[in-house]
């Protein structure tokens, strides 16, 4: 190779258990912090701000995880676009496409801020939200949704940095930025008594930081103008072409889950505020449970990216079932470690019983079942990696949300229990994995030119 770069993984080389464990590990690190400090807003509200303030942040979770898994989702196109030029070892194509996917991630982020500021309203009328926490709900969305530009443009560079193999330096961002957010919560939450409103503005404070340190450390790295508007408008055509291709479709689907809960959103909201704010507890929860799905579908994207361009095809084949081992076994074996602690970690957000209740109802659901987005998410990465994104974008929109809110329309018109609801979130993961594995296995062949 004509150019090396530090703390990277190559995928193209070495023990293949080895380098997915290098990769996704400091991914699962990473989530952990960024998941701490999403959390951290709920801890601190649940405990110095009330139920209503606690269930307004868990409403907005579900918008604002729709937007950031649009998001993230974007940034898988980055990592694929600069993952096959870093395999391919063309330093000058790198460059080009590091400078162009880091301006469209600017454009693209603003363009977000903006529109997301004025449809706030509409957001918050879709999920159907109770007018005892509209208020709080509308004005922390509002400031949430200004920072999104932040966001976009944090987490296009941790899909830079992923497609040349390094993890390390994101998951390093992201504990100085979590740290922010929690001491920032604290001090405006509980010092400034900012209520709602301080924790979002911690939350875009600690964004802003991310940005500036991952700007910093790409620019020195590589060497390379991250922001270069006009030369991105003259000759980026190709590369946010080929970045759009995997990110749009990636986008899509890393949002469904986000989506689709906005409908499963409109059935809780029938209940009280208490079960509103448990569930946003649960899901909390959830977003730690399912670390190990989300991070090993990412590697295995990486991996592949690198090996197509290496041209090892081979090598493609036995990561895909090494990635899916050592997902599903790290996913059944913290869901093991989790399950007997959901009341006491539920207890952190909030110690009212009715909150604690609904969330440990919600969780011990859904965790028995977390095995089948290991093997959905394998699935996903692979067809991202093949740009065949917009198949596992269908499936998913098949299991996630046509088939969860049919099961959802018929169960709650015959009986309104909420248990129900909290039975569609693994239903849809199912009939979502049956889907994928259709369109994975009926591409299998050409994807992997299996004889």
């Amino acid at each position: 190779m004509a150019f090396q770069l530090r703390k990277n993984v190559d995928f193209t080389k070495g023990n293949i258990y080895k380098s997915l464990l290098v990769f996704a590990i400091p991914i699962m690190l990473g989530e952990v912090f960024q998941n701490l400090y999403h959390s951290t807003d709920s801890v601190v509200l649940g405990n110095f701000a009330g139920d209503s303030a606690l269930a307004a942040v868990s409403v907005c979770s579900t918008l604002t995880n729709l937007l950031v898994g649009f998001c993230n989702g974007m940034s898988v196109g980055s990592t694929v676009v600069v993952a096959k030029a870093f395999g391919a070892g063309d330093k000058r194509k790198l460059d080009e496409s590091i400078r162009y996917t880091y301006t469209f991630g600017v454009i693209l982020g603003a363009l977000f801020s903006v529109i997301g500021i004025l449809i706030a309203p509409l957001l918050l009328r879709v999920v159907n939200v109770n007018d005892d926490i509209y208020s709080h709900a509308l004005a922390y969305l509002r400031i949430y949704i200004s920072g999104m530009v932040f966001t976009v443009v944090y987490n296009n560079s941790a899909g830079i940095l992923r497609g040349l193999g390094d993890m390390h330096t994101p998951f390093i961002i992201l504990l100085v930025s979590c740290s922010l957010n929690i001491l920032l919560d604290l001090l405006f939450c509980a010092v400034f008594d900012w209520g709602i409103a301080g924790v979002a503005w911690a939350t875009v404070l600690a964004q802003v930081l991310s940005v500036a340190i991952s700007w910093h450390v790409i620019r020195r790295r590589m060497g390379v103008r991250c922001l270069a508007l006009m030369d991105t408008i003259r000759n980026g055509r190709a590369v946010i072409s080929e970045t759009l291709d995997v990110g749009v479709a990636a986008g899509i689907q890393s949002s469904i889950i986000s989506f689709s809960n906005l409908f499963v959103w409109r059935y809780i909201n029938r209940f009280s505020t208490p079960v509103v704010a448990g569930v946003g507890i649960g899901q909390r929860i959830d977003k730690f449970v399912s670390l190990p799905t989300t991070s090993f579908g990412t590697a295995i994207t990486t991996f592949v990216g690198q090996n197509l361009g290496a041209g090892n095809r081979d090598r493609v084949k036995e990561g895909i079932r090494d990635a899916m081992v050592l997902s599903i076994g790290i996913t059944v074996a913290v869901g093991i470690i989790i399950y007997p602690g959901v009341p006491y970690i539920a207890a952190m957000f909030n110690r009212s019983p009715d909150v604690i209740e609904a969330a440990v109802s919600l969780t011990r659901i859904m965790i028995p079942l977390y095995f089948v987005n290991s093997i959905r998410q394998i699935m996903v990465g692979v067809l991202r990696a093949f740009k065949k994104s917009q198949l596992a974008t269908a499936a998913t929109l098949g299991g996630m949300v046509v088939m969860r809110q049919i099961y959802l329309a018929i169960s709650m018109s015959i009986v309104s229990d909420v248990r129900l609801v909290y039975w569609g979130y693994p239903l849809g993961w199912v009939f979502s994995m049956l889907f994928t594995a259709i369109c994975y296995f009926a591409n299998r062949k050409r994807m992997l030119q299996i004889s």
